[in-house]
């Protein structure tokens, strides 16, 4: 198994009387592009705002590179390895691209000067055009290019692709590859947008409720996952959605279709018993998986 770098256990955050995080548990794995999910108010931002030491959790530990975020000593040291691309976008926007350029290489002892021309680039960004002239999209590429220049070991993204055209997306998610492939680094980013996750990321977890419901490599789950479908001849077993690895059962008629997250097998031979034609397997997608644990809220924030 992977070094961990963000290790999470049993966080807890309260606001009031409302629960943000309620004992969530996380394995980031190095080199990983880990996709975090859930729907509005499930505790991600919660979550990315303690990672960097803006929140303190009232119970629980979390740590990154094997060393606690609360710990005051290492602080420091732990932000000078992370990248953060927050969704608000904020920059100075009094500053051009160059002078933000300028003054944050002096806070990062491992600034690349290679990485910074590459984005400037790249992204085809103009060195002295003000960050307020700048529309959101060159903003997004502006905040990658800064995370990205310091030699970021783990970049912390929170939903970096809000409000993108499709053409900047597409290459903000290849770049991401691109750096954890050819970089080894981190990439840890929460994201409303499923296809964009399924596309490159191959680790996620879903939360739900401050809570851990799911977490692992995506193609695992992937493969795990089954949805059946057969049309019965038959009344169908009524036993079906007790079966062990039957998460949902939906009925329409004669034809049933059930997702299983395991023992497939065994469920697919239960359904031949109700039926002369052949159970037909499919495979499921990130977006099917993520509705059957959380509903169909929006996932977001």
């Amino acid at each position: 198994m992977s070094e961990a770098i963000i290790e999470i256990d049993g966080l807890r955050k309260s606001f009031g009387s409302h629960a943000a995080l309620d004992g969530l548990d996380l394995r980031v794995p190095a080199g990983s592009v880990f996709g975090f999910l859930g729907r509005n108010g499930a505790g991600k931002t919660t979550t990315i705002k303690h990672l960097l030491g803006l929140i303190k959790a009232d119970a629980g530990s979390a740590r990154i590179f094997g060393r606690g975020v609360d710990d005051p000593g290492v602080s420091v040291g732990i932000r000078q390895r992370i990248g953060f691309v927050t969704e608000e976008k904020d920059l100075y926007p009094y500053m051009t691209v160059d002078g933000i350029i300028r003054f944050m290489r002096p806070f990062f002892p491992g600034w690349r000067r290679d990485l910074e021309q590459r984005y400037l680039d790249l992204f085809d960004l103009p060195r002295n055009k003000s960050i307020a002239q700048l529309s959101k999209g060159m903003r997004s590429k502006l905040m990658m290019l800064l995370a990205i220049s310091h030699g970021a070991e783990l970049l912390i993204l929170d939903e970096p692709m809000d409000g993108l055209d499709p053409a900047v997306v597409e290459q903000l998610l290849r770049e991401l590859v691109a750096i954890a492939a050819d970089q080894g680094t981190t990439i840890f980013f929460s994201s409303h947008q499923l296809p964009d996750v399924e596309q490159i990321a191959d680790h996620v977890a879903i939360i739900d409720r401050g809570k851990t419901l799911l977490c692992g490599e995506l193609d695992d789950l992937k493969v795990r996952y089954q949805r059946l479908s057969v049309v019965c001849s038959d009344e169908p077993p009524s036993d079906i959605g007790r079966l062990d690895g039957v998460e949902s059962v939906r009925r329409n008629g004669r034809m049933l279709s059930v997702l299983v997250s395991r023992n497939a097998d065994a469920v697919a031979a239960r359904l031949r018993q109700c039926s002369s034609t052949a159970v037909e397997r499919f495979p499921v997608t990130l977006k099917e998986v993520f509705l059957e644990h959380v509903g169909n809220s929006s996932c977001s924030g």
